[in-house]
């Protein structure tokens, strides 16, 4: 599968099967946090850069399948609106299947009435807002230099109005740059103005794509989720009992390939054929089980058994 991973456990979604609508790393922003590491190729404009047919094609396979899947999840290694045919995927894949359809999104292009248009026959739209000033966001979002964080407020509100289906507001919170009370009293109005269904918080779990971000304590992520109220949240760890969304012998090969040599993720994904998201799951099962631990080498993030 080229376009299709998963299913994946999702700390929000449970069993998620992803879709990836673009390249890697194509992206409207180039997010200090990003697990994927470094955008390399920043743009707004919007086209089709994976081919519609061949992604709906690979889901009717997976879907004939009897895999767990919770969520068909938009999302993947960048900005997934920015394919143009996202409206359409998503009528093709609510003509398929009747499980729920998700789009995670940098919200960069919800300011375009037309994608506004096509998200509407989504079951859940999950934003994410890091930032309510200009200056948080390009210090931690690192956006196209088009990009005003008062259009996107303005954008995301917009689609609110007119979505009926659940939106969570995800904020991302990186010590030091956008967790101040100046840059949270902007965010706490930014949400009482967008009104999502709830707010989701967060902070890097997974190593980012740049060393120096440090993350926030549980005591003041704690906090701040009593700062934002009843409708807040912090991202729990996916801890679903009964089932396992990923394979045993997968997991093995990827023992096996790290008790060799220290490897990168791209390093597993490449030699296992594995989707690089998915391949960041099993990496962070296997760190949470103290299976494999993390090696910082010249910049590079490596595994090791």
């Amino acid at each position: 599968m080229s376009y299709i991973f998963g299913p994946v456990p999702s700390r929000r979604l449970g069993f998620s099967l992803g879709v990836d609508l673009v390249p890697f790393k194509v992206c409207s922003l180039d997010c200090v946090y990003c697990q994927l590491g470094k955008t390399t190729r920043k743009t707004v404009a919007r086209k089709e850069y994976v081919p519609s047919a061949k992604i709906l094609s690979e889901l009717k396979k997976v879907l004939t399948g009897s895999k767990i899947i919770d969520y068909i999840t938009l999302s993947g290694s960048g900005e997934p609106t920015l394919n143009s045919m996202t409206g359409e995927i998503i009528r093709e894949i609510k003509k398929m299947t009747l499980i729920p359809v998700a789009v995670l999104t940098n919200a960069t292009l919800l300011t375009n009435d037309i994608l506004r248009k096509e998200l509407l026959p989504a079951d859940l739209v999950v934003p994410s807002l890091d930032g309510a000033t200009q200056d948080a966001f390009e210090r931690v979002n690192r956006p196209c230099a088009s990009l005003k964080i008062g259009e996107i407020i303005k954008g995301i509100i917009d689609f609110k109005k007119i979505y009926k289906g659940k939106m969570w507001l995800e904020i991302m919170l990186v010590k030091d740059i956008n967790e101040s009370e100046d840059e949270l009293n902007a965010l706490k109005s930014a949400v009482e103005r967008i009104k999502p269904d709830k707010i989701q918080l967060n902070t890097p779990v997974r190593p980012p794509c740049e060393l120096w971000v440090k993350t926030l304590s549980a005591s003041k992520l704690i906090k701040i989720k009593k700062f934002f109220g009843n409708k807040c949240e912090i991202i729990a760890d996916f801890n679903r009992k009964g089932h396992k969304a990923y394979l045993k012998d997968v997991e093995e090969e990827i023992l096996t390939l790290l008790s060799r040599r220290p490897v990168t993720c791209k390093d597993v994904s490449s030699s296992l054929g594995l989707h690089i998201n998915e391949v960041i799951k099993y990496v962070d099962e296997l760190e949470r089980q103290k299976k494999i631990s993390l090696k910082i080498y010249q910049g590079k993030r490596y595994f090791q058994k």
